[in-house]
């Protein structure tokens, strides 16, 4: 969405239109009150000395308005300067240029998802939108908000999917971030989505929605639950209470969710026009656009009176927010609160006042705050129910959305039920995607076989062939496995059973400084690190979440296997289960002592409860499944294809200049190392051979390793090059490279590897440098800093690691 100018954005001595006007209460009243109404014409006349307020005229009235308050006010500029795109076959004034603008924009609304998580506000913005138009990811800290824009009945909708939260105080990123929306960004309506089967819950953030006074409508998600329960609720009845449309919804299947755009149209027309009637489901008119002022007993409402008394001695706030909501936040003494008031004049009374009433209400109740003012919203929710809803009390205590914890969740049955889901799972991604992926894999080497027939042999040819194809194709062989992965992922997701299984699994992975949905992306990690990088998203705790990441690179791809299997199979021949079992578990061990010390060292004083909502088992709908997979996994491809190119070529270039003139005709193989040797790569290679002597390794292994950098999976193909082994010959069959390295020996007739060595190139390989792809998704999801982090902190652990393991065996064999 594009920036909307105000009214403050507007210079001395120029004209705008009005196209809308934000802000509360008798704010927005007096102002509407004034003649700032859509198409009036208003003139920019002069600042005060201070530059504010600034002096205006509309309607042949002077009003003088400070900044805070014209930024309230949407415009459009009437400077022919600002309207470069005039179509030229237009003969109108400038006034009715922009008088038909501002009719475009009267015709957009901006529309707030609210809701607690596992509502469905996700499956009513995508149903909503149809991911088919403008879809565009805003970014939060630690948390995103994604805008689709659609149109109905003649209006241009954009949606705002905003972070689920339970509550709007400053508890979690989530909350801060849908505040923050809130407060600053003004969207038209708020959509709460509420889930039906769960109301006394879900309607607690509806009454702090209630308090701001935003224009709203309510969707009352999963109402197939709620009638198969046997409960019954008048949505109408609860609608002429809370003052707002009440619309029941099924969104997973999109019944209902045309009455709530219904619902939001109508609703912005009267909040627009000053209207308030409003049709309900049985044909009647009710005024419900309106605000109510939920009933906190005497005493708070004569502590909220006072301090909005003060407040209201302050323009600029009485402006911006509703003032009995800042009241009731500041006895609350919410942080974020107090700061917007700390430069006012009165500021100490305010506080003063507040804090007064805040310690007469924690003594007489016996409670902090927030509890107190906690009782009292679930007090009026349970009224409001109690008046429109009706309890089926033949239904069972236990609902049938939860029957099946007695077995998926059982203290026996639990855990192999949930390693046969994860077998599974790894099954599907990756046995059914190895068949597209070889597909990929034919089609790359097609596409290089084809280059290479129809275009000359030099730079060029082999850039494409070398650095491009290959590199694009080391990204889109994944594809399918990325599909399928997050297919089942969201599947587990939308059942409701991924919950589970971070349940069964909290107290271990506690014990190692994680949290139980650590374990999901840990299992994702033994076939590719970066889904399971992003698999951490499901991780709300921001602690939580940069823990897995930092530590799901040690977890052992399936790209490094290629390399364990030439090594073991060199080396370890009659041991090759062992020692690849015990690769695999120090891996594990390595996460797991990297989780511990950054939770006692840098997150120490962070730790963070389980606290975690089991939602009912569902059934998932094949829409809502196919348009998340898609969607994680374009993003997967926007986010790594670009970095994995660039390096991609940028190894290449290294590894083909300067080159190596074969004037004495040398085999091709020959020729091949020597190109290597005598390029940039092979000279970095000797220039850090003493960082590799250490581990027992030499330049050749060392330049595979740093090839690796890019993707594990040339390690070995790399090596095949170096070591003078035909690279396609060992992909089919690993032996003769492996007979190779078994029996290859330096200048002074002794062996250049040896099962120790062999053995700390495999611990190097599991430890060092997470590839390109999943660094660049590290420094997307935890930001820049802790990709190096990542980087180094890697590199030195497997350096260590091999190296004390070399010198030690050496001591002792």
């Amino acid at each position: 969405m594009e920036h909307q100018l105000t009214l403050a954005d507007i210079q001395t001595g120029n004209r705008c239109m009005i196209v809308k006007v934000h802000g509360h209460g008798g704010f927005r009243h007096r102002i509407l009150e004034l003649g700032f109404v859509r198409g009036e014409v208003v003139s920019v006349l002069k600042n005060a000395p201070l530059q504010d307020p600034v002096e205006y005229e509309i309607m042949g009235t002077h009003v003088s308005l400070r900044h805070a308050e014209a930024q309230k006010i949407d415009v459009v500029s009437l400077s022919e300067s600002d309207h470069p795109d005039i179509d030229k076959d237009f003969h109108g004034t400038i006034e009715e240029h922009v008088r038909l603008e501002v009719e475009k924009l009267s015709k957009e609304i901006t529309v707030a998802l609210v809701g607690n998580p596992n509502c469905g506000k996700t499956s009513l913005f995508n149903y909503a939108t149809g991911m088919r138009e403008k879809v565009g990811n805003y970014s939060g800290v630690t948390v995103d908000s994604k805008v689709g824009t659609f149109h109905h009945r003649g209006f241009t909708i954009n949606l705002v999917d905003l972070p689920g939260t339970y509550s709007l105080t400053e508890y979690s990123p989530e909350e801060l971030y849908v505040r923050d929306y809130l407060d600053n960004q003004s969207p038209d309506i708020v959509l709460n989505i509420v889930n039906a089967g769960n109301l006394e819950r879900n309607l607690y953030l509806t009454t702090q929605l209630i308090d701001r006074n935003q224009p709203m409508v309510m969707a009352l998600n999963m109402y197939d639950e709620l009638q198969r329960s046997g409960d019954k609720l008048d949505h109408d009845a609860l609608a002429r209470l809370l003052g707002f449309p009440v619309v029941p919804v099924i969104a997973r299947t999109g019944w209902g969710i045309d009455n709530v755009l219904e619902a939001i149209v109508s609703t912005y027309e009267l909040t627009t026009t000053n209207a308030h009637k409003h049709t309900d489901s049985k044909g009647e008119q009710y005024d419900c656009i309106r605000h109510i002022h939920i009933n906190y007993g005497a005493d708070m409402e004569a502590a909220i009176a006072e301090v909005k008394s003060l407040i209201n001695l302050n323009d600029d706030k009485r402006g911006l927010f509703h003032t009995r909501y800042l009241a009731l936040k500041l006895i609350e003494h919410d942080k974020t609160t107090l700061e917007q008031f700390a430069g006012c004049a009165n500021y100490s009374d305010i506080l003063a006042a507040a804090d007064r009433y805040r310690k007469q209400f924690e003594k007489e109740y016996d409670e902090d705050i927030t509890s107190v003012i906690s009782d009292l919203r679930f007090g009026f929710i349970r009224g409001a129910l109690g008046e429109t809803y009706q309890t089926n009390t033949r239904r069972e205590k236990t609902e049938m959305g939860y029957a099946l914890d007695r077995v998926l969740t059982n203290r026996w049955m639990g855990f192999p039920i949930l390693f046969l889901f994860m077998f599974l799972m790894f099954e599907v991604t990756f046995v059914i995607g190895a068949y597209p992926q070889e597909w990929i894999e034919q089609g790359m080497e097609a596409l290089s076989g084809w280059l290479r027939h129809v275009m000359p042999a030099g730079m060029l040819t082999d850039l494409l062939v070398d650095g491009v194809v290959a590199g694009m194709g080391a990204v889109l062989v994944f594809v399918p496995q990325i599909l399928l992965l997050f297919l089942c992922i969201s599947v587990m997701e939308d059942t409701g059973y991924m919950a589970r299984a971070a349940f069964l699994m909290d107290k271990l992975m506690h014990r190692m400084g994680l949290h139980g949905k650590s374990f999901i992306p840990y299992i994702i990690g033994f076939g590719c690190s970066v889904p399971a990088v992003l698999a951490a998203r499901t991780l709300e705790n921001p602690r939580d979440r940069i823990l897995t990441v930092l530590t799901v690179p040690f977890i052992s791809c399936s790209a490094r296997l290629p390399v364990y299997l030439l090594l073991v199979a060199a080396f370890f021949p009659r041991h090759q289960a062992l020692v690849l079992l015990a690769i695999y578990l120090i891996g594990l061990l390595i996460a797991i002592l990297t989780s511990l010390l950054l939770s006692k060292v840098h997150f120490k004083k962070q730790d963070n409860p389980f606290v975690m909502e089991l939602p009912p088992y569902r059934v998932p709908t094949l829409r809502n499944s196919l348009i998340h997979t898609w969607d994680k996994a374009k993003e997967w491809l926007e986010r790594v294809s670009t970095v994995v190119l660039i390096a991609s070529v940028i190894i290449w270039a290294l590894g083909y200049f300067p080159r190596v003139d074969n004037r004495e005709q040398v085999d091709a193989s020959d020729l091949a190392t020597l190109q290597l040797e005598q390029s940039y790569l092979g000279r970095l290679g000797h220039g850090i051979e003493p960082v590799f002597r250490p581990m027992g390794m030499e330049w050749r292994s060392g330049i595979s390793l740093l090839a690796g950098c890019a993707a594990k999976e040339v390690i070995a193909s790399s090596m095949a090059v170096l070591y003078g082994v035909d690279a396609e010959t060992v992909e089919d069959n690993p032996q003769p490279l492996a007979e190779r390295l078994r029996t290859i020996k330096d200048a002074d007739g002794n062996p250049l590897f040896t099962g120790l060595s062999a053995f700390c190139m495999m611990l190097f390989v599991l430890l060092y440098f997470p590839c390109i792809s999943t660094l660049a998704t590290i420094r997307k999801e935890i930001g820049r800093g802790w990709m190096y982090f990542s980087a180094i902190y890697s590199t030195v652990v497997a350096w260590v690691i091999a190296s004390a393991v070399y010198q030690v065996g050496l001591l002792l064999l």
